[in-house]
């Protein structure tokens, strides 16, 4: 696989997502102008991350829309069942595991673990929950590669370094803290109480403009 710039791969769900909201309108071609207007970027990045992936476009004819869907969904792995497992049971990670669009991404919640006893044992989406001591055990049997930290900030980094002794290559926090993990495993922070924070600072300093 080429080298891809991770800019350009941060952009591409975005393009992913416009391709399908054309789609579903019923465009069978579509132009740079068109996936900027609907990914919120500008038509010559556009071009640029397009044409750093493959020849795709036809000059004079734009993008046939369903191909370059389906291309930029088998360039972000898209095309290929990944398997989760989410560690944490409580709102947020009912919310995961009960969330639909997973499925139309390719991912599948294949595990549940809590280390609340009283958690233990509950079915969620169809999933028993299980206890901490058994997350190798199920990574092991369901073969899952990416996990899901929905736990507190506390034993955030003890469930990060469990995940990454049972294999899993991806892992995607919701904590509210710093993770470390080794180089040869992929972390992706979501820190929404921070992301809070920076639109509160925006909204005070329009209110003090």
């Amino acid at each position: 696989m080429r080298q891809i710039p991770s800019a350009t791969v941060a952009r591409l769900p975005a393009y992913v997502r416009a391709l399908e909201a054309l789609l579903a309108d019923g465009c069978v071609t579509t132009s740079s102008d068109a996936l900027a207007d609907r990914s919120g970027t500008s038509p010559s990045l556009v071009r640029k991350d397009l044409s750093s992936l493959g020849s795709w476009g036809r000059r004079g004819v734009g993008y046939d829309t369903a191909h370059l869907r389906e291309k930029l969904a088998t360039v972000l792995g898209l095309t290929t069942q990944r398997r989760v497992v989410v560690v944490g049971v409580g709102h947020l990670g009912h919310a995961l595991a009960r969330y639909p669009g997973f499925a139309d991404r390719g991912f599948t919640v294949v595990g549940l673990v809590d280390a609340d006893p009283a958690v233990v044992g509950s079915v969620v989406a169809g999933l028993v929950v299980q206890p901490p001591e058994r997350l190798g055990l199920l990574v092991e049997r369901t073969a899952a590669t990416i996990g899901i930290i929905a736990t507190p900030a506390g034993p955030a980094q003890q469930v990060c370094d469990a995940l990454v002794e049972a294999g899993v290559g991806g892992i995607l926090t919701f904590a509210p803290r710093a993770l470390r993990v080794p180089p040869e495993v992929d972390l992706r922070a979501v820190d929404v109480a921070a992301e809070l924070a920076i639109l509160a600072f925006h909204d005070r300093r329009r209110r003090h403009a």
